[in-house]
């Protein structure tokens, strides 16, 4: 076969990197792996793909990658994808695999419903994300799979989503829309020097999955695409996301973990989550949400070095009766928001369900939230804390936070079933907000003690 220019992977099987945890340099972005290249490579055009934009490769990936098999047991191998513009369906890859996509190359979603396979609910869904029952597979899939990368020089996946949008808009979907790259129970994935484009749902969907890195990225959709997200780590733990740049209609960063019975049930938190120097537009969500979806439980986050511009929600939690679960220990410092509606936004109403089933008396709780070192200029409204009387928003902390709010708004901050600290906050917050005295100063109260248990990991 004719060499092509190498890739890289995550060489796990003589890698020695251990990840200690317990200390606060010791995040997942701190501790990415070594990444080595591919010992085998083929190009895509070896099996008559043909890079015109019109004629459909769904079969060519498909025959590449099962050929790519049989290389796992000897360093793994790459999948080439040179200049072009790739048209396909819905494909899967495999394990010890590198998908690398020159400059100038383009894998196009095709804008046909059928060619994108159909799939089961997810186990913490029960139903997909539009419509009850099943959903169209994500264009670029893996399953309980091992060591993948998707990397190259900046290479561009298109998922022509015109059309979704056009079905959910018009309520003529069959089934939900699909994502664009989806992992399921996957360990050691990587994602990097790529731009997505118009992603008919998600961009990016590590679910049941460890040890995830989403680096050098570029995803955008236009303002007006019908609730599209950029990454999206759900019911995941390990998972960096760094130096990257999105701009979607709905939330630009969202960690979830099911919904409501169907989370409870499964049960499987998103965790050890590091965000960091990343650049989010959300035209009609939150740049950085945790929720709605977030049965499972989300705990021990730290998003920092954030920019945050033209964005309906900065920062925001949702969650609702019903959804049982907590959000816990998260952390946002330094981070910069321009042109933003509401730049802090938690609210306890948002009251979307799978079906009629749910629990509700399963009362989720939020607890250890700390803002530090944001600052913002022209935002309508500093922050709205709306809880649940039931279970009321706890120990919700804001140091140095300065936000320029226009004087003709009528409200800096709204605070309902919430408690906390606070201290150097300008605009001066509401007195659910309290300001830090000698006898509440302990930092405890405003610094969860993420990763408390010292354990390691060991690749």
């Amino acid at each position: 076969m004719m060499k092509m220019p190498v890739g890289l992977f995550l060489l796990l099987a003589l890698s020695n990197v251990v990840f200690l945890l317990g200390k606060e340099d010791d995040w997942e972005c701190n501790n990415k792996p070594t990444l080595h290249s591919r010992p085998h490579s083929v190009s895509i055009a070896e099996f008559g793909a043909i890079g015109d934009g019109k004629t459909l490769n769904t079969l060519a990936f498909q025959n590449a990658i099962f050929y790519l098999k049989s290389f796992a047991d000897k360093g793994g191998a790459q999948l080439y994808v040179p200049a072009g513009k790739w048209l396909t369906g819905s494909f899967n890859l495999t394990s010890h695999l590198t998908l690398f996509l020159e400059k100038d190359a383009v894998i196009l979603g095709s804008p046909d419903p059928a060619h994108w396979e159909v799939a089961s609910p997810l186990p913490s869904y029960g139903r997909g994300i539009d419509l009850p029952g099943p959903r169209h597979r994500s264009l670029i899939s893996g399953y309980m799979l091992n060591d993948v990368i998707i990397t190259g020089h900046n290479g561009t996946v298109d998922g022509q989503g015109l059309t979704w949008w056009d079905k959910y808009n018009s309520h003529s979907l069959d089934y939900s829309r699909p994502h664009l790259v989806e992992f399921i129970f996957c360990n050691y994935t990587a994602i990097s020097n790529i731009t997505f484009l118009n992603a008919p749902a998600y961009n990016i969907h590590p679910v049941y999955c460890s040890y995830v890195l989403v680096l050098n990225v570029s995803v955008f959709a236009p303002p007006d695409s019908p609730y599209t997200l950029g990454v999206v780590p759900d019911s995941s733990d390990g998972v960096c996301i760094e130096d990257s740049r999105i701009v979607v209609g709905h939330d630009a960063i969202s960690v979830k973990s099911g919904w409501d019975e169907y989370g409870i049930a499964y049960g499987r938190p998103s965790s050890n989550i590091h965000i960091r120097s990343v650049s989010l537009k959300s035209f009609s969500g939150a740049s950085l949400a945790f929720g709605s979806e977030m049965s499972g439980g989300i705990s021990d986050v730290r998003a920092e070095q954030l920019h945050i511009s033209d964005s309906y929600s900065g920062i925001g939690f949702r969650t609702a009766k019903g959804r049982g679960g907590y959000i816990k220990n998260i952390i946002a410092d330094d981070a910069e928001m321009e042109n933003v509606y509401i730049a802090i936004d938690a609210t306890g109403q948002s009251e979307s369900h799978p079906d009629d089933k749910y629990d509700k008396d399963a009362l989720p709780f939020l607890n250890g939230i700390t803002f530090q070192n944001v600052v913002g200029t022209n935002i309508s409204i500093a922050g709205s804390f709306s809880g649940i009387q039931e279970s009321p928003f706890t120990s919700v902390c804001l140091l140095n936070v300065s936000l320029s709010i226009p004087s003709s708004s009528s409200a800096y901050w709204v605070c309902s079933n919430v408690s906390g600290l606070s201290q150097s906050v300008v605009p001066e917050p509401c007195p659910d907000l309290e300001g830090i005295t000698t006898s509440n100063s302990s930092s405890g109260s405003c610094f969860p003690l993420l990763y408390s248990n010292g354990r390691s990991w060991t690749l």
